[in-house]
């Protein structure tokens, strides 16, 4: 791969995190003005295009195979990405039922949480995702120290975002997860979530500690390329957790 098209991939990854911060912002305005769900839930399935398409390479998965060796590293690398989707497809059904729940039992209400706080471990999770991006496209440059440092800072910001939910909004929010309906909705679809992140945390430090110690190349990469794709996927899901959560619907009485 030439300079070129490193230096358009960083690029890239700076357009979509300013068009995710730009909708970010759009949707909390329709939230706080005007509560229009679909106009929120628009936003949100336009976050989540842009995230699988750029930063999760959903386009790798049809890369002509030209390798009639199973033993290669060409065609291990696309069955493993087959593999991890569809590992990822199934996942995403069990979030989808939880997301379901949510509209089944609390309808167009929600419940009574913080709304800034909300905002703020949503931009952290996003600010996460880019930089984890920036660490899989350093590597593929062979930029090692710039693939450290980019997932170092996505584990501290996946820490704070852990913190943020689980230390904070878990111990501020006005019901526990036997006080009705929505106490429930709300930790167990957040507990499921906080559990994806740490163990995309941990996914991210055994990552980080193996490259360095230099085992990854440009060449070969594929538990860096996993290990973001994965962490990606828990940004997509908070995407529509989030407004689920804190932006539809009036306050649960």
């Amino acid at each position: 791969m030439t300079h070129t098209n490193h230096s358009s991939g960083i690029r890239t990854g700076i357009i979509v995190f300013t068009i995710l911060a730009a909708l970010s912002a759009i949707e909390f305005i329709l939230a706080i003005l005007f509560n229009e769900w679909p106009l929120i839930a628009l936003v949100a399935l336009m976050k989540a295009g842009l995230v699988v398409y750029y930063y999760m390479h959903i386009n790798r998965l049809f890369e002509p195979d030209e390798s009639d060796d199973h033993e290669s590293h060409a065609y291990k690398l696309a069955t493993n990405r087959i593999g991890l989707w569809l590992f990822l497809l199934s996942d995403f059904f069990i979030f989808a039922g939880l997301l379901l729940s949510r509209v089944n039992l609390l309808g167009l209400t929600r419940p009574d949480l913080n709304q800034f706080l909300g905002l703020a471990v949503s931009v952290i999770l996003i600010f996460s995702s880019v930089f984890a991006y920036f660490g899989e496209t350093y590597l593929q440059q062979g930029n090692r120290k710039r693939f450290l440092i980019c997932y170092s800072v996505t584990i501290t910001l996946g820490i704070l975002f852990l913190i943020g939910v689980v230390g904070v909004e878990w111990q501020i929010a006005p019901f526990g997860p036997a006080d009705g309906v929505a106490g429930a909705i709300f930790y167990v679809m957040t507990g499921f979530h906080a559990f994806h992140v740490l163990t995309g945390v941990i996914f991210l430090i055994i990552v980080l500690r193996n490259g360095s110690r230099g085992l990854y190349s440009p060449e070969q990469h594929w538990a860096v390329e996993a290990s973001a794709v994965y962490w990606h996927f828990i940004d997509v899901v908070w995407f529509f957790f989030y407004p689920a959560l804190y932006l539809i619907g009036t306050l649960v009485q």
